[in-house]
């Protein structure tokens, strides 16, 4: 059994599932091994007020292609019905849809970043960041999953 002080010195890992090839956990170092986008934003959190803050990460679409998701990617209207769920540390949860990344529709450049300001995030794990988003709501820290699957 591995003690409280072991647990915090492990990097966070991110648990990717649902329909892919396998289940894969990836830390915030296997992400900043995929390609790397920067982006300065700016959105309004209800508890502070506006924030600006510039990240750093590969595309949500980079990483769940890099899980080989379980789709058929020849057609198009099958993509649609697919839906994302992004969960935190904290139990923060947002839910995205596939044509929101997939470059055939909304291509958005949603962001699993692994910095905030230049600030590495291995320990807390990576933040979701929706550019396009005026509210903050869905920029959730410390991601510990990312499900994908068809909309029951």
């Amino acid at each position: 059994m591995s003690s409280p002080a072991a647990a915090l010195n492990r990097p966070a890992t991110v648990h990717l599932h649902g329909s892919l090839a396998e289940p894969l956990r990836l830390t915030v170092a296997e992400l900043r091994e995929l390609p790397s986008h920067r982006i300065e934003v700016s959105f309004d959190c209800l508890g502070s007020g506006v924030q600006r803050h510039g990240f750093e990460g590969p595309k949500l679409w980079d990483v769940l292609r890099t899980a080989r998701p379980q789709i058929d990617f020849t057609g198009r209207k099958q993509r649609l019905g697919l839906l994302l769920t992004v969960t935190g540390a904290d139990g923060h949860r947002a839910v995205l849809s596939w044509a929101e990344i997939d470059p055939d529709f909304g291509g958005q450049q949603i962001l699993l970043a692994t910095s905030i300001d230049g600030a590495p995030l291995d320990r807390t794990g990576p933040q979701l960041v929706v550019p396009s988003d005026h509210c903050g709501a869905r920029y959730i820290s410390g991601i510990t999953e990312v499900w994908v699957g068809p909309l029951a």
